[in-house]
């Protein structure tokens, strides 16, 4: 955090930026990622590592360009310098220098901001919809039924794994789905 608002100091950006604490309601979430958005402000999660990035997802719906950690899912999420930046939450230098970059070049070229907005709207479009997420989990439960009655094996825990999953998200998701 020191280095944060040392950085702040030295490129005089007082009252350019917001932190927002953690958030635990959703529709509050999406409301400050589209003021944000609005605002042709930019997200930063510079974790030390993500497991998958539900955050980072959540703001490129919104149209936000992304900055977020390499290591872990939002490397796999953002693709460099077209739909968002990874930063290297261990080289602080380089992730300010990224930052710095974007926001001189959308001073000089305001469609700059735009391009990356939408770079990353269609990479979520692309690739992390829940029809896309839904066709996928069919297909991986497809190929996992078949492989359990080719194999003739009873994996418990996979068993285990799935009545939970089906019970606690997938079952909620195919009634949503159905009351549409």
């Amino acid at each position: 955090m020191k280095k944060m608002f040392e950085l702040i100091e030295t490129y005089k950006l007082n009252g350019q930026f917001r932190w927002i604490s953690s958030q635990m309601n959703r529709v509050r979430n999406g409301e400050l990622y589209r003021y944000i958005c609005d605002t042709k402000g930019a997200f930063v999660q510079p974790a030390l590592y993500e497991a998958f990035g539900l955050t980072v997802v959540e703001a490129m719906t919104c149209g936000l360009p992304t900055f977020a950690t390499c290591n872990g899912g939002p490397a796999e999420i953002i693709v460099h310098g077209k739909s968002g930046f990874n930063i290297d939450p261990y080289h602080g230098d380089q992730a300010a220098e990224i930052l710095v970059d974007f926001f001189d070049k959308c001073k000089k070229d305001p469609s700059h901001w735009n391009d990356i907005s939408e770079g990353g709207l269609k990479r979520i479009q692309e690739k992390y919809t829940w029809q896309i997420y839904s066709e996928r989990l069919l297909t991986l439960t497809g190929v996992y039924g078949f492989w359990k009655h080719v194999s003739n094996l009873d994996r418990r825990e996979s068993r285990r794994y799935l009545e939970m999953f089906y019970a606690l998200k997938y079952r909620k998701l195919v009634d949503c789905i159905i009351s549409i």
